[in-house]
């Protein structure tokens, strides 16, 4: 029996690593390196689109509301199918819910480089997102199902890598794409980028991601009413959210509690119908304190995390006139660092358990508190160059808080809810990065509007406010260790 207090990884004996031989251990690795080229292609879609809003706006003619939408209607759709299409892959098999999540993912993106309006690139985003939301958990729950108990820890480091540079490096990566392809079209790049790397995924996953397991029934019901509770109450919160800017009704914040009470609804219908069927998500796994804890954890840091890179674009092409490619260049040291540390993450997870993950947090805190007063001492200096360093701490934080993380939250969970359980994280990563967006990007452009167009200060204010975002994670972290701790002088 595990104490579900402990920080570190536990191993039940239904997760004790059985023996495998080598052309196994390769045929697994090769399954997972195919999911995770997947994972960096969705998830570098939340980012990437973003240095190149200037030049679709120039080439479609389009509304700031159009604009907004092919932004946040990615991450929109993209949260809303997480849990369904996690439940899905552990019902029917994730290889076929993973390469029908390819598929069209890959045929969404060239619809979308190939847009010639503003309605027709939105409903294409409106589609890819989804198309991302149905792959992402299937990785995940691939990764459950491939390893056991600490063997987990490394794959899991290497998929909190691929977050953490997808996330930062899709700037970048837009920025390139731009510079090569030119101002007119180089946008329609950032999504045509998508289509040989789809196909090969989808080909690939085919052919080496596992079946259906032995034993498991053909046919399970999928629970429809949850699924619908679950989307109106998901809908109900990230749309205020995501519509922030553009929507300047005071009434449209009414929508939160609306879909609270609406995913209390779900809740309680989940409770009911586990009597009788399997649910869409087994409420039993938040019994797990390393369960809730985590998800806690991860709602809050992608609240501060996603939103950085939202406001340092920002400040750096429309405040400081730097180009998409310098400006992804600057996000860089981010990233590297990000990656080192979530490949160590992943590695020590098991030995440290939760402390790493706070130790990840304050260095995040640190770095970003670093780079505000960086920018405040050397105000005539080029901002790229002396943000690298506090940018750079803040990576290797991040780098191991987004791996060991993950790695401590789905430790417990069954294999057999190992999609729906990874969805619901997801899920809480997107309503957290919807909301950051929102309320970092309000702090942003009002401190603009009230500085009359002092960008440097407008940064500092709302880079401040998603570093205070990221303590909260910090205390929740600090708040477990202390309580468990007490439990074991008990």
């Amino acid at each position: 029996m595990h104490d579900r207090r402990s920080t570190g990884v536990p191993v039940s004996a239904a997760q004790t690593p059985q023996p495998i031989d080598a052309a196994g251990n390769r045929r697994r690795w090769q399954a997972v390196g195919v999911g995770l080229v997947a994972a960096f292609m969705t998830l570098l879609d939340v980012s990437i689109v973003n240095v190149a809003v200037p030049s679709i706006d120039r080439a479609l003619h389009a509304s700031p509301s159009d604009l907004q939408w092919v932004l946040s209607g990615y991450a929109l759709t993209f949260g809303l199918v997480l849990v369904p299409a996690g439940r899905f892959g552990d019902a029917r098999g994730r290889r076929n819910a993973f390469v029908f999540g390819i598929a069209l993912f890959t045929a969404t993106s060239a619809l979308a480089g190939l847009a010639t309006s503003p309605t027709w690139l939105v409903a294409a985003r409106l589609l890819q997102g989804a198309a991302a939301g149905i792959v992402n958990p299937q990785v995940i729950g691939l990764i459950q199902e491939l390893f056991r108990g600490p063997e987990r820890a490394r794959p899991f480091g290497i998929l909190g890598a691929t977050i953490g540079i997808s996330t930062a490096v899709g700037p970048l990566l837009g920025g390139l794409l731009i510079a090569i392809g030119g101002e007119e079209h180089g946008w329609r790049w950032v999504f045509f980028v998508n289509v040989p790397v789809g196909i090969l995924a989808a080909i690939l996953g085919w052919r080496l991601l596992p079946g259906r397991p032995e034993g498991q029934p053909t046919r399970r019901r999928l629970d429809p009413v949850g699924v619908l509770l679950l989307g109106v109450g998901v809908v109900l919160i990230l749309l205020p959210l995501v519509q922030e800017q553009q929507w300047r009704t005071p009434w449209k914040w009414a929508l939160i509690p609306a879909g609270l009470a609406v995913l209390v609804a779900f809740g309680l219908w989940e409770r009911w119908y586990a009597r009788h069927q399997e649910p869409l998500f087994d409420l039993r796994l938040f019994s797990f304190q390393s369960y809730t804890l985590g998800s806690l954890i991860a709602l809050v840091y992608f609240g501060g995390f996603t939103a950085i890179f939202f406001i340092f674009t920002l400040f750096l092409q429309n405040g400081l006139g730097y180009s998409a490619l310098v400006a992804g260049l600057a996000i860089t040291p981010f990233a590297l660092g990000s990656a080192a540390a979530a490949v160590l993450g992943g590695r020590i997870v098991n030995r440290f358990g939760r402390p790493l993950v706070a130790i990840g947090l304050l260095a995040v805190v640190i770095g970003l508190a670093g780079t505000v007063v960086v920018l405040r001492l050397a105000p005539d200096a080029p901002a790229p160059w002396v943000t690298a360093g506090p940018l750079l701490v803040a990576g290797l934080g991040s780098g191991l808080v987004i791996a060991p993380n993950q790695t401590l939250t789905l430790a417990q969970v069954p294999v057999p809810q190992a999609g729906s359980g990874a969805g619901m994280l997801q899920t809480g990563q997107r309503i957290g990065s919807a909301a950051g967006i929102a309320a970092v990007g309000s702090m942003f452009f009002s401190s603009l509007a009230d500085s009359r167009g002092n960008w440097t200060k407008a940064f500092e204010q709302s880079l401040t406010l998603a570093a205070g975002i990221i303590a909260l994670a910090l205390i929740a972290a600090l708040i477990d260790i202390l309580r468990t701790r007490g439990h074991a002088q008990d």
